[in-house]
């Protein structure tokens, strides 16, 4: 395979025609200064639905229908799970990490750009356990810091990674480059565009539906951004919760 991005693309246009129906308040910004703004965004501790080209073909969102976060955020995981993706506090998200930078991160390294792959968190990004950490209450072990990468550090070290490729992704690429640039860490959080039982969002009005369903703070749909202070306030006569069941 050389990459999974199989599905539609939408044009700035379907864009448009779904921000004048919502009457939803957008900025448009050029590439140059998009990956830097969004790379701040996350830096900043928000969250960013992050909408671009083809829809993902498979299991994964791959950096086109994702949610993205700081890996360096102690609150990230919890604020994921419970304020976007209304599930249990303690499920693990996955990194999108530069091809570049996989075996600075990571203890095997290899190539995974389909995030069906587990790795460990390399030795010298973790964080010892306490001496008493065995006779820790459950939830004193699950928050415990065990990395400089807590967002996406399971229990055991363990991560499921995808790695970010220039020739199969370039702005998702381009934009990991920023945030590197910016902080130092070639590496985010990637969880898929959607709710508990929602399929994943496939249209720009989707997006903008799950955006304002949720306490996510910006969306991104190509070079269009919304920041949720600024949209009109959401109503609808039925919750999401009513239609779809959860998982």
């Amino acid at each position: 395979m050389q990459g999974a991005y199989l599905g539609p693309e939408y044009s700035s246009l379907d864009t448009k025609i779904m921000a004048r129906q919502y009457v939803a308040v957008y900025e448009k910004y050029n590439e140059d200064m998009l990956y830097d703004m969004v790379a701040g965004l996350l830096d900043k501790g928000f969250v960013v639905g992050w909408h671009q080209g083809r829809e993902e073909w498979g299991p994964r969102a791959l950096g086109n229908r994702s949610i993205l976060g700081d890996v360096r955020n102690k609150e990230m995981q919890k604020k994921l799970n419970l304020k976007i993706k209304y599930r249990e506090n303690f499920r693990p998200f996955a990194p999108s990490v530069l091809i570049d930078d996989i075996k600075s991160n990571f203890e095997a390294g290899y190539s995974s750009p389909y995030m069906l792959l587990i790795d460990y968190v390399n030795e010298k990004r973790r964080n010892p356990l306490p001496k008493n950490y065995y006779s820790l209450p459950i939830k004193e072990k699950l928050y415990y810091i065990r990395s400089d990468m807590p967002a996406i550090t399971h229990l055991d070290y363990s991560a499921r990674v995808q790695t970010v490729h220039k020739e199969t992704n370039p702005k998702y690429y381009k934009l990991l480059e920023s945030f590197k640039k910016r902080t130092g860490y070639g590496i985010i959080v990637n969880t898929s565009f959607n709710v508990r039982g929602e399929p994943i969002v496939c249209t720009p009005e989707d997006a903008y539906k799950c955006f304002m369903r949720t306490e996510m703070d910006y969306l991104v749909i190509g070079n269009y951004v919304f920041a949720k202070d600024k949209q009109p306030k959401w109503t609808e006569k039925r919750t999401w919760r009513a239609e779809y069941a959860l998982d």
